[in-house]
């Protein structure tokens, strides 16, 4: 690290300007401005800049050539870089300036990502990443969440929905999909606060059992069920996914793939393989990507430990070795952009409430973390699907996809 009397010396000397004006260069050149710790500016491009970037101290430059990420995101969250502007437009234009510099870079991210796919998550493991993140305060997530709790990405019907009641529609969706039944026995694999499996219950008739490994989610799942009237129709474990015992007529995971790690696919297909009757029906839906790649390293310090996003061919892993028909798999990329930016707007709604209760450099670190989401989702970064399957030699499974819209004309109701 430097020390303090170096920094003054290159900052005096004009390094720090050349420096941040290549950083600039290697993420793409976004249009922006940038201003310096002694008050100076310049435009990186000759384009009217969406927003201005301020270096409060010339340690930050340092910190970004020694760990670009983490740097950004920790300098950033320590009020070193101040956004001047519409900070979620700033980081559109930073995602769309580096996703395109990156295009066609393929190779390295490939092997990284493949040996990442070697660090195995184990039960234990599994459990103390999800709960660095899900277990953090069930009062914090209600500040900006829905009312259900629904912590994956809505489903925009029209472009006026708004949040609570898209995420009403992705819960019907899913259910649409599976053309879920009342009576059918349904087994979830990571259940969140239950949104889901309660919904299965309530509105289509399903008996549902569930699994997750955050004791905070599970507690206010059954809380709910409790309320609702719907402990003899829902179960939730606390439990590792890999412990789903019992069968079922429908198998659904919505966002635990992302936390399951590559080397796990195949221990996941081979568990649905194992539980889904014959003429079952099962459903993943996780953020993914294009093409393999590393997550963010920030994000994987931060907000995810040991998440993986995986691409459509990492998740082949757990349909082919199993012999699975992948029936449907749709792209709600678009979707989740929109998600991130309503949650965005919800929190910066309760900005002081979440300082009071934590504190600054937590705040700024999740504007960050949700600003930084639906950038990745808008500029193409990152994907979300949804993907219907069943076993190979099932018969029993839908001619067309007009099932799951039966509210459209000339589909049956």
């Amino acid at each position: 690290m430097l020390n303090a009397p170096q920094t003054q010396s290159l900052a005096g000397l004009g390094a720090g300007r050349t420096l941040v004006r290549w950083l600039m260069h290697v993420v793409g050149d976004p249009n922006i401005t940038v201003r310096l710790w002694d008050g100076s500016e310049f435009r990186v491009t000759d384009e009217k800049p969406v927003a201005t970037l301020e270096f409060t101290n010339p340690r930050t430059v340092y910190r970004l050539l020694a760990s670009p990420s983490v740097g950004f995101g920790e300098c950033y969250s320590e009020g070193l870089l101040e956004v001047h502007g519409d900070f979620l437009a700033f980081i559109n234009e930073i995602t769309r300036a580096l996703a395109r510099k990156q295009a066609g870079s393929y190779r390295w991210p490939q092997l990284m990502s493949k040996l990442h796919a070697l660090r195995q998550n184990t039960p234990l493991r599994a459990t103390r990443n999800a709960r660095h993140h899900y277990d953090l305060d069930n009062d914090f997530y209600r500040l900006w969440l829905d009312e259900r709790m629904v912590y994956t990405c809505a489903y925009y019907e029209t472009p006026h929905t708004d949040l609570a009641s898209a995420q009403v529609a992705k819960l019907d969706h899913v259910c649409r999909k599976l053309d879920l039944q009342p009576g059918m026995r349904v087994i979830e694999a990571g259940c969140g606060w239950g949104a889901l499996a309660l919904h299965m219950a309530e509105h289509y008739g399903a008996e549902v059992h569930a699994w997750n490994v955050s004791k905070a989610q599970v507690e206010w799942a059954r809380r709910q069920a409790a309320e609702r009237g719907l402990e003899s129709r829902v179960r939730f474990e606390l439990d590792d996914y890999r412990n789903i015992d019992g069968r079922c007529d429908r198998f659904v995971s919505v966002g635990m793939l992302e936390h399951v790690g590559v080397a796990n696919f195949r221990v996941l297909g081979e568990l649905v393989q194992r539980v889904l009757k014959n003429e079952g029906l099962a459903l993943v839906h996780s953020i993914g990507r294009s093409h393999p790649r590393l997550t963010d390293a920030w994000i994987r310090k931060h907000i995810f430990p040991g998440g993986h996003v995986p691409s459509l061919g990492e998740m082949a892993a757990i349909f082919e070795p199993n012999r699975f028909t992948v029936l449907d798999v749709e792209n709600l990329r678009p979707h989740y952009a929109r998600t991130c930016a309503d949650w965005l707007h919800n929190f910066e709604a309760v900005a002081d409430r979440v300082t009071e209760r934590f504190d600054e450099a937590f705040t700024r670190m999740w504007r960050l973390y949700l600003a930084g989401a639906s950038a990745g989702f808008r500029s193409g970064t990152l994907q979300l699907y949804q993907v219907l399957f069943a076993h190979g030699d099932s018969n029993a499974v839908p001619w067309t996809r007009d099932y799951m819209y039966p509210d459209q004309p000339g589909n049956a109701g």
